[in-house]
């Protein structure tokens, strides 16, 4: 699948701090997938790595917007609006990453 290749990509390039290029490769994925959430919450997760959370914050809302069952969008929507967030802020690029069932977003 293309959204697996691109969430493993983009997971990878964040990791070695290469933002400008991972913003190429999400935007360019925007241009070829215009309606899939998964651009959006990566791009939402590259810029809270850029710390600018504003920007993240709409990415994610827009992520959630296209697709609600989309798990990743809305754990990193929940996840990153806490007010008084605790522990270590941990982003979902995949289902995987999501601590909490699919079912336990869907029902809420």
């Amino acid at each position: 699948m293309m959204s697996e290749r691109l969430e493993n990509k983009c997971r990878a390039l964040i990791e070695e701090h290469k933002y400008v290029e991972c913003e190429k490769v999400i935007v360019m994925s925007m241009i070829k997938m215009p309606h899939s959430a998964v651009p959006h919450n990566l791009m939402g997760i590259l810029l809270e790595k850029e710390h600018n959370h504003i920007l993240a914050m709409r990415h994610f809302r827009a992520a959630y917007g296209l697709d609600p069952a989309y798990v990743p969008a809305r754990y990193n929507l929940d996840h990153y609006g806490e007010v008084f967030p605790t522990g270590l802020r941990q982003c979902a690029y995949t289902e995987e990453d999501c601590p909490v069932t699919k079912d336990s977003y869907l029902n809420m």
